[in-house]
């Protein structure tokens, strides 16, 4: 493999990700950043900016050489090389399957290292699904997975809800669904329900806030945004957060990270715009209880 390199000032998305990656595997390891540098024969520095992302200039040997020895497989090695070459871009697009294996869940690691999730949905969200509304929707979306495939997408999907439900510094959730969410059946009306009980049952936490935004409410921006994601870290002391924000945008083949200021800013207004004309917490939580309802007593 050629030495390639990039060059940036300020992390980035790919850069970041790279760095927790990286990081989580030797820690999975049991190896030091010491070890890491000696057997690749760089500094111990060197090895540091690249899992803290504040590296100018990424070696792709380097990537290469700390996968090997911390034990990475083949589709690990071959997704951090994929974001290795992308290290500068600051407003990316991750086409799955591309540079980076479709298997390979770029967006858990921004999801892991957020404290707050700022968000506009036509599905639920995986950190908010039942096991059964996860299951029917990876059947759907992958008919021909066996079922142990699909158990393992699943289990790894619920697990991640640690993130909302742990003691410690749970992750703030503040999502606005649109009712759609609610009519849209995926699996049967069993299933439905469960989903939407369950919605209500986590929107009584303190650090999660559910509202719906009502068919009614029209087209509030005079143009439809699509679903998103903002994703905002922790703070220093200071007040100044640990990372820059970030905009996740899903699309059928790919996902659009936006780290900008004025993206971030833009799609900030809109969710503020949005929420001027969604229902109240509680009246969500009551339509959702409502429509639960109905799906229960169906027959």
């Amino acid at each position: 493999m050629t030495e390639n390199s990039s060059t940036a000032s300020g992390s980035t998305v790919p850069r970041r990700q790279l760095g927790r990656y990286l990081r989580d595997l030797r820690q999975q390891a049991g190896m030091t950043i010491a070890e890491v540098a000696r057997l690749i024969r760089r500094g111990a520095s060197s090895v540091q900016r690249l899992e803290t992302g504040s590296n100018e200039r990424i070696r792709l040997d380097d990537v290469e050489a700390i996968c090997r020895v911390i034990g990475a497989d083949e589709t690990t090695t071959e997704a951090l090389i994929g974001l290795a070459q992308q290290g500068n871009t600051k407003s990316w697009y991750h086409q799955y399957g591309d540079l980076i294996p479709a298997s390979f869940d770029v967006y858990m690691g921004l999801e892991s290292a957020a404290a707050s999730m700022t968000s506009y949905l036509e599905l639920v969200p995986g950190i908010l699904q039942t096991p059964e509304y996860a299951r029917a929707l990876y059947r759907a979306g992958h008919p021909d997975e066996s079922d142990n495939e699909i158990a393992r997408r699943v289990e790894l999907r619920i697990r991640r809800q640690i993130l909302i439900k742990r003691k410690t510094s749970p992750v703030r959730i503040n999502a606005i669904l649109d009712e759609t969410i609610l009519r849209r059946r995926i699996g049967d009306r069993r299933i439905m329900s469960a989903q939407l009980r369950h919605l209500a049952d986590l929107s009584t936490r303190e650090n999660i806030t559910i509202r719906i935004l009502p068919h009614s409410a029209g087209v509030p921006l005079g143009e439809l945004t699509g679903p998103f994601i903002i994703l905002d870290s922790a703070t220093e002391d200071d007040g100044v957060p640990l990372e820059p924000s970030v905009v996740y945008v899903e699309s059928y083949r790919g996902a659009l990270y936006y780290e900008e200021e004025v993206d971030v800013r833009a799609y900030r207004a809109a969710h503020e715009a949005l929420g001027r004309v969604a229902l109240t917490a509680q009246a969500s939580r009551d339509l959702l209880r409502k429509t639960a309802r109905e799906y229960a007593r169906e027959r």
